[in-house]
C-alpha cells in the first residue's frame, strides 16, 4: 500500500508539537520496558504496520526479548510479563477500544494496585499519544521503513 502523503511535510508544526508530546512521557519516569509495550499493544490494536515495527525495533534496543515481544498480543497467558505491565497492557487495550463498552472497573483498580495517581496519568498520556500517532500513520498509510 503506498503512502498517501507525508504528512511531516505537509504540517511541520503539527509533527513538531507531537514529538514535545513525546518527550514529556519519555521524562515520566515510566520505565522503557513497560513503554514500548504499551507502544507495541496500542498499535497492534489499531493495525499500524508503520509503529508495531519501529516500537518492536525501539523495544529491541531497550533490551527487551523476542519472545516477549512475539507475544505481547497474547499477554494474558505468556509468562514472562510482570504484574505491572499485564495492569498497563489491559489499560491500554480498554483506552485503545473505547468504542466497546464495558465496565472498566476490574482494569482500573487493577492499575491502580500498580500505579500511583501521577503514573496513571503519566500511562494514560502515552497511551493517548501512541494512539494519534497510529491514527497519522494508518490514515495516511504510513509504511514501515
Amino acid at each position: 500500500m503506498k503512502a498517501r502523503f507525508d504528512f511531516y511535510k505537509a504540517s511541520p508544526d503539527a509533527m513538531k508539537h507531537l514529538f514535545g508530546c513525546q518527550k514529556v512521557y519519555d521524562a515520566s519516569g515510566l520505565e522503557p520496558r513497560l513503554m514500548r509495550l504499551v507502544e507495541l499493544r496500542a498499535s497492534q490494536i489499531n493495525g499500524c504496520a508503520f509503529c508495531m515495527h519501529m516500537h518492536a525495533g525501539d523495544a529491541r534496543k531497550n533490551g527487551v526479548p523476542d519472545e516477549v515481544l512475539d507475544t505481547v498480543a497474547g499477554w494474558r497467558e505468556a509468562p514472562w510479563f510482570s504484574e505491572r505491565e499485564r495492569a498497563a497492557l489491559a489499560w491500554t487495550e480498554r483506552l485503545t477500544r473505547l468504542a466497546e463498552p464495558v465496565d472498566d472497573s476490574r482494569e482500573y483498580d487493577r492499575l491502580a494496585t500498580h500505579f500511583t495517581e501521577k503514573e496513571r496519568t503519566d500511562l494514560t498520556y502515552l497511551i493517548a499519544m501512541i494512539n494519534v500517532w497510529n491514527r497519522f500513520s494508518v490514515g495516511f498509510r504510513r509504511e514501515p521503513e
